[in-house]
């Protein structure tokens, strides 16, 4: 959790990051789903390449129970 936490801070600080936040499921405390809302997509792309995010998640990867799931949506309405 200290390392979400961290990617959570420095995410926050990013230009375009509208938001940015790990959840916990309330029956299975060992599932957290992190989701962002970014102002556009090259925001995202800046993200991803971030020196925090290319340290921290590669650490979180080692965690891991099953591979991560990435699902992108755009809002339409």
């Amino acid at each position: 959790m200290d390392l979400c936490k961290k990617l959570v801070e420095e995410t926050l600080k990013e230009e375009g990051c509208i938001e940015y936040g790990v959840y916990q499921e309330l029956e299975n405390s060992g599932i957290l789903t992190m989701l962002e809302e970014w102002k556009d997509e090259s925001s995202l792309d800046e993200h991803l390449k971030s020196n925090h995010f290319t340290e921290i998640f590669p650490l979180l990867s080692g965690f891991l129970e099953r591979e991560t799931e990435i699902s992108v949506y755009r809002k339409k309405l």
